[in-house]
């Protein structure tokens, strides 16, 4: 099966909760896929940035890869996020990770550094000789500070071995269109922004990469698969439903918010690591309202 098949529909960007001493919290982290899984999404991305990967060391994130393969336990595909802006030190984690039971990969693009298209190219090209899982490109601009554009993401596509698709956050709904009409047949092009999902899937993507499907996955997965089967009169009213979460999600900044509505569903302590912290009061309470009126008759 492709990987466009494989990961068509709904996948979580899942968090990792803590402890109140800060250690990770498996046995949360077990509940929670357990929640998502049964709430019907359709794959796991383990250690992206709403996982608060930047303040995991390498010992965790290993421990963190293999609890979450074995607690999957195969129900569905699992993503392992595995990215940075040091080229040399990202390939040498694409062959040292415990990746074997892996889907594919999930590649940010590089951070901070603000490298060229030819740098941005180049990056991954070295990548994708290096993984031995399908690579996913991430391009979240407003995280990195610089934007891949279609035609780098077309190249890509076109010209590397192992690029297998992308998850796409500019927000851009003009590039992503670009994107959805130029591609290869075989390559994944999915959501990074759970706002603009559902228009999204109507222009052509295979899904989304979400945040939100963590606390609400069923309504969120139902509204995806929907969509994908050109259904918007029955996914429009679990959009709509979901819009005021989503808001309030990224409030402030993510993962506090999905932290925040977790914790309110009794899966997960609400503990963040410096230098994230968690919700204001006064959002945390717009949260609270929120759930209250979802569950009200």
């Amino acid at each position: 099966m492709s990987l466009r098949k494989q990961l068509q529909g709904t996948g979580v960007a899942i968090i990792t909760p803590f402890k109140a001493t800060m250690e990770v919290d498996f046995d949360a982290l077990g509940k929670l896929i357990d929640f998502i899984i049964e709430g019907g999404i359709d794959y796991i991305i383990t250690l992206g940035t709403t996982g608060e990967t930047p303040t995991l060391d390498t010992e965790e994130q290993f421990d963190i890869i293999n609890y979450t393969l074995e607690k999957v336990h195969d129900r569905v595909p699992v993503v392992v996020g595995v990215g940075g802006n040091n080229t040399k030190e990202v390939m040498e984690n694409l062959q040292s990770y415990p990746l074997e039971k892996a889907a594919a990969v999930l590649c940010a693009s590089p951070y901070y550094n603000k490298p060229t298209q030819e740098g941005i190219f180049q990056h991954y090209k070295n990548l994708a000789a290096a993984s031995p899982k399908p690579v996913i490109l991430y391009n979240v601009p407003g995280r990195t500070g610089s934007n891949m554009t279609a035609e780098t993401t077309l190249r890509l596509a076109k010209e590397v071995d192992n690029i297998a698709g992308i998850k796409e956050a500019s927000g851009n709904m003009l590039q992503c269109m670009h994107i959805l009409r130029d591609r290869p047949d075989d390559f994944l092009v999915v959501s990074g922004d759970d706002h603009i999902t559902l228009p999204l899937i109507a222009c052509g993507m295979d899904g989304v990469i979400s945040v939100v499907a963590n606390c609400f996955p069923k309504d969120f997965s139902d509204m995806v698969r929907y969509s994908l089967q050109g259904d918007f009169g029955a996914a429009r009213p679990l959009h709509y439903k979901c819009l005021e979460g989503n808001d309030l999600l990224f409030a402030e900044n993510n993962p506090a918010g999905v932290k925040a509505f977790l914790f309110e569903l009794g899966l997960i302590e609400n503990i963040l690591r410096l230098p994230l912290v968690p919700l204001s009061d006064a959002v945390h309470q717009k949260v609270k309202t929120y759930l209250k009126s979802r569950n009200e008759p």
